[in-house]
């Protein structure tokens, strides 16, 4: 195997593309390095990623924030920033493997792996998080729900890389809220994980709201009906209610180890209330954004 660190973008795609199918990107290697142990992947070229600036900084400013996508889970979580103002996010980032896991593994690396039950994944489709994909042809941006296309697949190509996230700054009386469901206390794959984002009016009343729903299908999804149940009302138990039918029926889960399809479609509901009430009670706390 052949191993590059790169210290440009245009220098990872330029790797990445000579090495055509045969080379893979590192950026905190907690999946890539676990895969080529068992032997499920064998590289003939890893194209390190974490000497990139651009990769491994947080960039504050007027509109939000920049995450490169080589940041890691630890780093988001020492961010008072991102802590501030969108701590469902750092709390799903915070939840992906252990303590020495969080020094390496990274937005960008939950996200191509393409699990269904990743967790950081639902919280950055919640957030209306945006992608800067940058490949020979340049760079071009795509919603965090439509990167992913399947149980292992993104709609990357082979020599095209995730540069960075880019997170709006939320408006006053803003909340967002991750939870999920494992079967241990601690470093499991979730069974059901839901994120919500909502903005609310001085009277209590959300005026704006997205949801995004993970391990339940084969990507984890943005739920327009979930989102649509909130906005325009307070949360109520008829809202509450109407919130929950939504993300039932947009679940598709899968009957497995972990949990039946009845078991995940109901969990799933309320989870969802659960992370709508913490995003609300987060969102009247937060005045000033």
């Amino acid at each position: 195997m052949q191993y590059e660190a790169a210290e440009t973008v245009e220098e990872a795609v330029d790797l990445l593309s000579r090495g055509g199918n045969d080379a893979l990107p590192l950026a905190g290697g907690t999946d890539l390095l676990a895969q080529m142990r068992t032997g499920r992947i064998a590289p003939a070229r890893v194209v390190d990623l974490k000497r990139i600036p651009e990769l491994r900084e947080i960039v504050e400013g007027e509109d939000g924030y920049q995450i490169g996508a080589a940041v890691s889970g630890a780093e988001l979580g020492e961010h008072s920033g991102l802590v501030a103002h969108w701590p469902g996010v750092v709390e799903a980032a915070g939840l992906i493997g252990s303590t020495q896991i969080q020094g390496r593994a990274s937005l960008g690396g939950n996200l191509c792996n393409a699990s269904p039950a990743a967790d950081s994944v639902p919280a950055l489709i919640a957030a209306g998080a945006v992608c800067s994909l940058v490949g020979p042809g340049g760079r071009r941006e795509m919603a965090v729900e439509d990167v992913v296309t399947g149980p292992g697949q993104t709609c990357l190509a082979k020599d095209e890389i995730v540069a960075h996230f880019r997170l709006p700054r939320p408006k006053p009386r803003s909340g967002d809220a991750y939870l999920r469901l494992i079967p241990r206390s601690e470093m499991d794959i979730a069974v059901v994980g839901v994120a919500v984002a909502m903005t609310l009016d001085g009277g209590g009343l959300c005026t704006q709201c997205r949801v995004g729903l993970g391990a339940v299908a084969p990507t984890a999804l943005y739920v327009p009906g979930a989102s649509a149940a909130l906005v325009g009302r307070s949360l109520n138990e008829d809202a509450l209610a109407e919130l929950e039918g939504a993300i039932r029926a947009a679940a598709r889960p899968i009957d497995d180890m972990r949990g039946t399809i009845a078991y995940r479609i109901r969990v799933a509901g309320v989870l969802a209330k659960r992370a709508a009430i913490i995003a609300a009670e987060r969102a009247g706390a937060m005045i000033e954004s």
